[in-house]
């Protein structure tokens, strides 16, 4: 059956009334559609998400795969982008109509020695631009592990330019996983087009993040979560550098919204849960307030990935709320119903 949707749409909070024609919204009234009224957003989106697996070095298992993507849509998740996998996904992957849109970056790239064994691909650093550009061709996005445990060197910003570089040239994007200064400052300077998590990132750098158009992920839930099992931990470098880093990620998250840094809400969760992305909201709000921390998880996270919202040709997602969001950010939890690709799938 086609699907109406009515109410008041966010960001603007202006009154909508769209039909699904397909895959895509149109302002032509269709006889006959059954009709959802209530508060409209976009579509959550999961900027920072890892399906597939549930601990590092696991690979890709599509059953588990499926399943959470299950687990994102039933959270009103309607895309996702995977920065990094454990393997090279199945081809329904992103576009199956029972599971999100997707964009992925393929398995991480890292440098001989960092991240984990298992995972990703390991090169020489001399090899990451070569490597970074043939998975931006094949899939549109290129993750570089610009540094891992804390006494590592990072990727030296030469090397990461020249990634960036390789990857615009075939026309796709960085994302980069830095939790130190340095590893930030090189991608920063490379001009990447997302910074994964930015622990330790420099406030200094927010105000050409801004100009250059990098985003910031900081999958700050996460890092809440674990912070108090490392807390409890022996005193030490890595408790230091993790748990001054989770205070400076904070106060970070606040100061790249204040400069105009695009931020995306990312839940790096591994395992999966439904509440993952809601958690990240929560979480965000908490230091950008509820508006922004809803555009980091919806409206401003679709516009990065290239996904319209709702208004006719866009394509047709939508999650319904029985009250403002914004106002009661639990409504989240309770969505009157999630519209995927032009069908109720909630």
């Amino acid at each position: 059956m086609v699907v109406r949707i009515r109410g008041r749409a966010l960001p603007h909070g202006e009154h909508v009334d769209l039909c699904a024609d397909g895959d895509r919204w149109t302002d032509d009234p269709v006889p006959g559609a059954e009709v959802v009224d209530g508060w409209l957003l976009p579509g959550l989106v999961d900027a920072h998400t890892h399906p597939g697996t549930t601990d590092a070095n696991q690979p890709l298992d599509e059953d588990l795969l499926r399943e959470h993507l299950r687990q994102h849509v039933d959270a009103g998740v309607t895309a996702i982008r995977s920065p990094g996998l454990a393997g090279d996904p199945p081809p329904w992957f992103g576009t199956d109509p029972d599971t999100p849109r997707a964009f992925h970056a393929g398995p991480w790239i890292a440098r001989h020695g960092q991240f984990f064994d298992d995972w990703g691909r390991h090169a020489d650093v001399h090899e990451l631009p070569g490597l970074a550009a043939a998975q931006a061709a094949k899939s549109g996005w290129a993750k570089i592990i610009a540094d891992w445990s804390v006494d590592d060197e990072p990727v030296p910003v030469d090397v990461m330019t020249a990634v960036v570089a390789a990857v615009h040239a075939v026309g796709g994007r960085v994302a980069v996983h830095t939790q130190h200064a340095a590893g930030s400052a090189a991608a920063v300077a490379a001009g990447v087009d997302s910074i994964e998590h930015g622990m330790w990132l420099s406030p200094d750098l927010l105000d050409r993040m801004a100009a250059q158009g990098t985003a910031l992920t900081p999958t700050l839930s996460g890092f809440e979560r674990a912070l108090p099992d490392v807390a409890a931990k022996p005193d030490g470098p890595r408790k230091d550098w993790f748990v001054g880093g989770v205070h400076a990620l904070r106060s970070l998250v606040t100061a790249a919204s204040e400069a105009g840094v695009r931020i995306l809400a990312g839940t790096d969760a591994v395992p999966h849960h439904r509440r993952a992305v809601l958690d990240e909201i929560h979480a965000l709000s908490a230091r950008i307030g509820p508006h922004e921390a809803l555009a980091a998880a919806s409206w401003h996270a679709r516009a990065f990935l290239g996904l319209p919202g709702l208004e006719p040709g866009a394509p047709a997602d939508a999650v319904v709320y029985a009250e403002d969001p914004r106002l009661d950010l639990d409504q989240l939890a309770h969505p009157v119903a999630v519209i995927l690709r032009g069908r109720r799938v909630r």
